[in-house]
């Protein structure tokens, strides 16, 4: 026994000798930008020849459309891929780390609460949580585990009172709940004993690193980010229409589209297409503005950069046109609000015609001569019942009380407003 503990103690010392492991972070809310990195950062471990992908999952979760392509991108790899939850895996990140081969907790961490809920925190409705509850349930089964915890996650019905969650609450799993229930297969501390757990201990480790447009991309693929870059885009363009030159609101309206379009070019879910039907549309746009016509062209851009940012966003076309309307009401709210308290300015006030012939200026349109009542004439034309009679020193335009009056009939003027001098037969 004394010789063979040597040999017994080398190998073990060499376990993961030569084998590489792929550190990929899956942090902050689940959206595209996450998608888009993991696959880069997955097919980039595949490339490299890593024998085993290690997701270190720290999320509360996010989008239901994101979590599933993750999912997809997780099973279509051949690599062993364990997920370790760092801290929590939460919602949509619960549902990423049951796609894994397998699960390992940190003491402490958190797992679990995924119900599915819509932009303003209420449930999603029956046919989005039908959905869920069935790929939640898909998830646990594809490793043999059992899918009744999983279901307890995602619907509040689901009576686990064992776990501190009773029919109306969510099942959120500790690591040792998780392991008793066989959800996770192990704990570990840190790096070193996942390692250890994996037997991959002496393997060499790489870090997946998320690049800076990487960070921009994740940061406005976020489904609260979008439309508030949308609004300061179109407000920022408004307004600078305001001014003369290229100013301040330009500059952000510009800036906050570039970002939007850059952001999910990066990402993947943008094309140069989509970049100039934006181009086009604002074309159009502008010259509908300067030759008014019949507004097919201001027509024909507004599809057009509708149409690009529904094709750039990645997102469900529900969801998008959500944050086209959002951006449409903050820029006719902010353009009345303008207008209201600074006037027509800039482009607007060359396109605009403002000029007014106004009495104090000088510009009267026509006068009530009082003094003409109490004046008899002659009634030169007939009148029928509007003609011409003739008052001495001049001729005047004149309208009787309703009957005919032929001409040369004594007449009197016995009313005038503004240019109608009405007559009546003397």
């Amino acid at each position: 026994m004394l010789a063979v503990l040597p040999f017994l103690g080398q190998y073990a010392s060499g376990e993961g000798e030569g084998k590489l492991v792929s550190f990929i972070p899956v942090e902050q809310e689940v959206e595209r930008g996450l998608e888009a990195f993991l696959k880069r950062s997955i097919q980039e471990a595949e490339d490299e020849g890593a024998d085993h992908i290690v997701l270190e999952i720290n999320t509360p979760g996010g989008a239901v459309n994101a979590a599933d392509n993750i999912a997809t991108i997780i099973k279509s790899t051949e690599v062993p891929i364990t997920a370790y939850v760092a801290d929590r895996a939460l919602s949509a990140g619960a549902y990423i780390a049951l796609n894994a081969d397998q699960i390992i907790m940190e003491p402490g961490a958190l797992m679990g609460s995924a119900a599915i809920i819509d932009q303003s925190g209420n449930t999603a409705g029956k046919k989005a949580e039908s959905f869920w509850h069935a790929a939640m349930k898909s998830a646990a089964e594809l490793n043999d585990r059992d899918p009744k915890y999983a279901l307890a996650m995602a619907d509040p019905d689901v009576d686990l009172p064992n776990y501190n969650a009773p029919k109306g609450e969510l099942l959120t799993l500790n690591g040792e709940e998780a392991v008793k229930v066989g959800y996770a297969e192990g704990m570990a501390e840190d790096r070193t004993e996942l390692l250890n757990l994996l037997n991959l201990k002496d393997a060499e480790v790489s870090d997946a690193e998320v690049s800076i447009a990487e960070r921009i991309a994740r940061f406005v693929t976020n489904p609260i980010i979008i439309p508030i870059l949308l609004s300061i885009g179109s407000l920022g363009l408004v307004l600078e229409l305001y001014s003369p030159g290229f100013g301040v609101p330009g500059f952000m309206g510009a800036g906050a589209l570039l970002l939007f379009f850059f952001g999910h070019m990066i990402a993947g879910f943008a094309g140069w297409e989509s970049l100039l039907l934006l181009i086009v549309g604002v074309v159009l746009i502008v010259v509908e503005i300067s030759i008014p016509g019949f507004g097919i062209f201001g027509v024909l851009g507004a599809v057009g950069v509708v149409a690009s940012i529904v094709l750039a966003s990645g997102q469900s076309m529900q969801y998008i046109l959500l944050a086209v309307l959002i951006a449409v009401a903050v820029t006719v709210g902010g353009s009345y609000l303008f207008i209201k308290i600074f006037g027509y300015k800039g482009f607007f006030k060359k396109i605009i015609l403002s000029d007014a012939t106004k009495s104090d200026q000088g510009y009267v349109s026509n006068t009530t001569r009082d003094e003409l009542v109490g004046l008899e004439g002659v009634a030169v034309t007939p009148l029928r019942p509007s003609g011409i009679a003739d008052f001495g020193d001049e001729r005047l335009d004149v309208v009787t009380e309703g009957g005919f009056l032929s001409a040369g009939t004594e007449v009197k003027i016995i009313k005038t407003n503004g240019s109608r001098v009405v007559v009546r037969a003397c």
